[in-house]
């Protein structure tokens, strides 16, 4: 990607700050508004809002709406993406800290190694790649194990493998994402599918009792604050500083946020949410931000089939 000598390098690293920093708080976040707001609701609210922005945005420039067969693939990733992964990172945090939270999401890159190797056949299983998924695997065992005196309690197990499912789905949809069809423009395809995500989410909500157990007038004005942080800064800005950088910098550039999300989660978590941060915790992380590193800076065996930021889940945040 050819460097814009003409562009503020202020805007560049504006653009970076709000994926690395925004993006890691929100973890955070979502910690506050799940512990008065259930949350399957509140992550509807969340992308029904943040959807209904995007895509009113789109249309109003002009770009059509997808077809009913995109909007069949829409459908299918957003459940997979937004009600089984974030529907489920939005359940745990009622049961897990939210640093921890996004360092069991930062195993997302193996669980798409995985898939390359058994799906997308863009990756054989090296010793490399085999040693940093048993890196990543020894820091989730060492956030859970419960026979390693490190300190500080292991994190919940219910929680934890809810988080592993969310992981396993985001992955499975990154894979699908370059299979299915989608509108060409990220920005509207990101859009339809946070919107059509919303709308699942909301149904699931009401499924499981959500709105019965939900009164607004209870609801505090800091839950309220941390939905409004979720929908504008994480969800509205984030992706826009996101789908930004994809066009002026470098995918491996922008793929860094990966390695800094949870960095900046657990110490936000610890700072502002006053989470512990022990040797379990320190411990947990460095091997799996490690893990992280390695495996996505592996080459895939077939370069011109190789995924790239660009071609996974177009909706990365948290």
């Amino acid at each position: 990607m050819e460097a814009d000598t003409h562009r503020p390098a202020w805007k560049t690293l504006l653009a970076f700050a709000i994926i690395y920093f925004v993006w890691g708080s929100t973890y955070l976040a979502i910690r506050v508004g799940v512990s008065e707001v259930p949350p399957f609701l509140l992550a509807a609210m969340r992308f029904l809002v943040a959807g209904l922005v995007l895509y009113g945005w789109m249309i109003a420039q002009g770009e059509p709406s997808p077809t009913a067969r995109q909007w069949t693939s829409v459908s299918f990733l957003a459940i997979l993406i937004f009600v089984i992964d974030y529907g489920l990172v939005f359940w745990s945090e009622q049961r897990v800290a939210s640093g921890i939270a996004a360092v069991m999401m930062a195993t997302i890159p193996a669980f798409m190694a995985l898939s390359e190797i058994i799906f997308l056949r863009t990756q054989k299983l090296t010793v490399r790649l085999a040693l940093a998924l048993l890196i990543g695997i020894g820091g989730v065992e060492v956030l859970m194990s419960r026979s390693l005196n490190l300190g500080d309690a292991p994190i919940d197990r219910v929680g934890a493998v809810a988080l592993i499912i969310a992981s396993m789905s985001w992955s499975v949809a990154s894979v699908l994402t370059r299979k299915l069809p989608l509108p060409p423009s990220k920005v509207m395809s990101s859009g339809a599918q946070m919107l059509a995500g919303g709308v699942f989410l909301a149904l699931t909500a009401a499924a499981l009792g959500e709105f019965r157990n939900f009164h607004p007038s209870a609801v505090s004005r800091g839950a309220w604050l941390s939905l409004f942080y979720l929908i504008v800064a994480g969800s509205i800005i984030g992706f826009t500083a996101y789908v930004w950088l994809l066009h002026h910098e470098s995918p491996t550039k922008v793929g860094t946020y990966a390695y800094v999300n949870p960095v900046v989660a657990v110490l936000v978590g610890y700072f502002l949410g006053g989470e512990a941060l022990g040797l379990r915790t320190i411990l947990g992380t460095l091997l799996v931000l490690i893990s992280v590193v390695v495996i996505t800076t592996t080459r895939a065996k077939k370069p011109a089939a190789a995924p790239s930021v660009e071609d996974t889940a177009e909706v990365v945040e948290s």
